[in-house]
């Protein structure tokens, strides 16, 4: 076994799902949430991303061609909905939705599943370099390595959304509002990106 091969799959992993860099989102995408919410919400979104990048390390090739979808036009729709995400942050549609639905007596939205644990977590980008790193050698040991390194990066990212609440605290309501607009813009311009990428592997470009 390369231990060395197991080293770069973590730290190409990381790099791709950038928990660091997800942990003011998650702060801006649970606006007011308590430290239970967010704990739950971010439990949730974990095991849901951790699932979907099993399942396409393991049959991912598989059930994409198996069902006509190139990894660019996966890519592209990531984008896509992406970039409806970062509209609601920039015009704080979400905050608002949020409020109505507290007036109203009815469940808060749930960012658990998208975005968090897709687009973000599990995207287009952490779920090809499953797709690829599974492919790099055979064997069962090789495969389940890859996966214990995809766990130990959302194992990070589960920790760092536990120390969102005392963050979100020193912030305050004006200091996320201000962190939320910005990580909008810097998530449209992710989702752009996603779009830009896609367009260029498909070859229409």
């Amino acid at each position: 076994m390369d231990a060395s091969l197991y080293i770069t799959a973590f730290v190409t992993l990381f790099v791709v799902i950038d928990p660091v860099g997800l942990a003011p989102i998650f702060i801006a995408l649970t606006p007011g949430a308590s430290a239970a919410e967010r704990a739950r919400i971010g439990m949730r979104a974990v095991v849901i991303s951790a699932i979907l990048l099993t399942l396409f390390g393991l049959a991912g090739k598989a059930i994409l061609s198996g069902i006509g979808i190139s990894l660019s036009a996966f890519r592209i729709a990531g984008g896509i909905l992406l970039f409806l995400t970062a509209l609601d942050m920039l015009f704080e549609r979400r905050t608002e939705r949020r409020e109505g639905q507290k007036n109203d007596g009815q469940p808060e939205n749930d960012p658990s599943v998208f975005p968090l644990a897709t687009p973000l977590l599990a995207g287009p980008g952490s779920l090809a370099t499953m797709i690829l790193l599974v492919g790099q050698e055979t064997g069962v040991l090789h495969v389940v390595m890859v996966h214990l390194a995809m766990l130990a990066v959302l194992t990070i990212a589960l920790v760092l959304f536990h120390l969102a609440t005392p963050l979100a605290r020193a912030l305050g309501r004006t200091g996320t509002m201000v962190v939320t607009r910005l990580l909008g813009m810097l998530l449209a311009a992710l989702s752009i990106q996603f779009v830009i990428d896609g367009l260029l592997d498909s070859g229409l470009f």
